[in-house]
């Protein structure tokens, strides 16, 4: 499937949805350059959802991407990852673990942030290791 991005115009803004699959893009972009394998992106199961789960160094890495156009009054895409969240990328990570009977590898939790312009381009990609 192919997706094409709508023309933005100049007071038009980037929904909810795009700006996190363009941070999803820039995420994984840099972690393959940064010799991470992307193993699975959006794992669901009942407890939740996992953005990127990759490994490197024979670690598992359970990533969570943040994304956005500017800090305004919501503070830095990293700022966003509050307890509950956490609690429950571990609880869906725990699942995963189980499921693919990987339960012997070492993991890790880190936090993606990106920062993107008001047309949806990449400004910046601050990758937080072991963020929680």
């Amino acid at each position: 499937m192919v997706e094409h991005r709508s023309e933005q115009g100049p007071t038009s803004k980037l929904t909810r949805q795009q700006k996190g699959r363009l941070g999803e893009e820039a995420a994984c972009g840099w972690l393959r350059e940064h010799n991470y394998r992307i193993l699975k992106r959006n794992w669901r199961c009942r407890s939740g959802e996992i953005d990127i789960v990759a490994s490197h160094e024979g670690m598992i890495i359970f990533l969570e991407v943040r994304s956005r156009s500017g800090t305004g009054q919501y503070g830095t895409p990293q700022e966003s990852v509050d307890v509950r969240k956490m609690q429950q990328v571990r609880a869906t990570a725990s699942v995963y673990l189980q499921m693919k009977g990987e339960t012997n590898h070492q993991i890790r939790f880190d936090v993606i942030a990106v920062m993107l312009d008001k047309a949806g381009e990449t400004v910046s990609v601050d990758h937080i290791i072991n963020a929680f």
